[in-house]
């Protein structure tokens, strides 16, 4: 049998100034590393057929799949504050859009298939390493219950890639609601081409928020809808102690995935200052700016979409400012819920917020591991007799104990209504405190025997132990460990 992608194509269909039409350049040989299985039959693709030699060659662009449309989507884009007018997908095309079993339209892509118009003197091939990353973070912020793009397949071209050294090539297939970016509302509006704007404006609202579709003021709700997303989402990062590392508009999805994970990484000691990414030499997408800058690229959105929102300028510019406005009080909003639910509060108080930045404070002066802290806490819950765990995390216990004398004291006033027995808190706060994050010196690990001695077990283990991040799993417990000081890694690389 043939592998069948049932493709059913919308953003192809629009103008030919919205992308590139470019098809995938051939590898030699192609050897699948992993499929998403799950993923594929959500996809309602036939897995077992994309495991066959046929299956490798299409997830690595080495033969297109029947109804496939290929393209290479223009976009511009701010990296680092400044604004480069063209960027496009350089390495990455666009196969075509499936709907999944839930019907919700999904855009199926290969990264590092070939150049493409947009490639800009690169090669457009991904290095073996940077596809592992991204595999392996997507789907684990999918388990996390972050919105992200996913992984369907990393497949290994048969050939090598040259960044600092040789290295071996690699096909990652990703899956995204769509690959619309602020950067592709830039695109237009540096062009002045007010009609673009407005094309992609009815086509994102027709594809992410229907429901504005009738809505008296399409435009401006669609602002306040992306900022939503945008706020709720960088929320959730540092919930669970995630920094981007290159919260460019190009980077920033207008559906309100996370997508391109490149130097990414998850904090281990807490430190609001931390930065990984190799590029990031100022801080300027260190882990607590992060809701600062996400709030700049809606100012970004914003800009384009000012003809739109209304014909008078001064008028679009103060309704467009109002709406920005708004970023700050739904990520507070969804931050502060977030930290109740990680100290098994159910009830708001006002100094709850003071309760939560003081552990915090604490955290980042004794360097206690962030996602350790908030786990054993989880356990903490059931009386003092459970605080060793926690303890032991700060380089001055005594910092924890003055905070959890507060934080007990807290949980005894709870309303009636909202108090429950230790056991049942605890219950709760393990349901959002995980006990497993891809930790960077696992990921390093894994990169390394894939690269160097062309070994995957180390990948599907991490995989497996990543699939279950908020159950023990005891027999995995080294993985929950931060790194030991000679196997910390301090800086996270780009891709390209």
């Amino acid at each position: 049998m043939t592998v069948h992608f049932p493709f059913q194509n919308t953003y192809a269909a629009l103008p030919a100034n919205f992308f590139a039409r470019v098809a995938p350049t051939p590898v030699t040989s192609p050897r699948l590393i992993k499929l998403n299985r799950p993923l594929a039959l959500q996809l309602g693709l036939d897995p077992d057929l994309l495991e066959t030699p046929e299956g490798a060659e299409i997830l690595a662009g080495k033969r297109l799949p029947d109804g496939a449309d290929p393209i290479a989507m223009a976009y511009a884009g701010h990296q680092f504050g400044h604004f480069v007018p063209q960027l496009g997908d350089g390495r990455a095309i666009l196969l075509g859009e499936v709907v999944d079993a839930d019907g919700v339209r999904r855009d199926i892509q290969l990264k590092g298939s070939g150049p493409t118009p947009f490639s800009r003197r690169g090669d457009g091939r991904a290095a073996l390493g940077p596809v592992l990353r991204e595999y392996i973070v997507s789907e684990a912020m999918a388990t996390l219950g972050i919105p992200t793009t996913r992984s369907l397949a990393a497949v290994l071209t048969g050939e090598s890639v040259l960044r600092e050294t040789a290295l071996p090539g690699a096909v990652l297939t990703r899956v995204a609601s769509s690959h619309i970016r602020v950067g592709t509302f830039q695109y237009f509006a540096a062009r002045r081409d007010t009609e673009g704007v407005r094309q992609l404006a009815d086509h994102v609202i027709a594809r992410h928020y229907p429901e504005l579709a009738d809505h008296e003021r399409p435009y401006l709700a669609l602002l306040g809808a992306v900022i939503a997303r945008q706020a709720d989402l960088v929320a959730r990062w540092l919930l669970v102690g995630f920094i981007h590392g290159v919260m460019n508009t190009d980077n920033s999805s207008i559906s309100g995935e996370t997508i391109d994970y490149g130097p990414c990484a998850f904090m281990d000691h807490y430190d609001p200052k931390q930065v990984f990414s190799s590029i990031d030499e100022m801080g300027r997408y260190a882990y607590a700016n992060q809701p600062r800058i996400a709030q700049w690229n809606m100012t970004r959105l914003a800009e384009c979409l000012l003809p739109l929102i209304s014909d008078d300028p001064d008028k679009a510019v103060a309704e467009a400012q109002a709406a920005i406005g708004e970023f700050v009080e739904v990520f507070d909003t969804a931050y502060q819920a977030g930290l109740r639910r990680k100290l098994g509060l159910f009830s708001a108080r006002d100094d709850d917020r003071i309760l939560a930045q003081d552990l915090l404070d604490a955290m980042a002066r004794n360097q206690a591991d962030f996602t350790l802290t908030f786990r054993r806490l989880s356990d903490a819950a059931l009386g003092p007799d459970y605080d060793g765990g926690v303890r032991q995390l700060f380089a001055d216990p005594a910092a924890y104990d003055e905070w959890a004398a507060r934080w007990r004291q807290r949980l005894g006033g709870e309303p009636e209504d909202s108090k429950q027995d230790s056991r049942a808190r605890r219950t709760a706060m393990r349901a959002v405190n995980p006990a497993f994050i891809p930790r960077n010196h696992r990921v390093e690990a894994v990169i390394e025997a894939a690269v160097n001695r062309d070994d995957f077990v180390p990948f599907e283990n991490l995989l497996a132990v990543l699939s279950k991040p908020y159950e023990d799993q005891p027999a995995f417990s080294a993985y929950a460990e931060p790194p030991e000081p000679h196997e910390r890694v301090l800086q996270t690389f780009c891709g390209t």
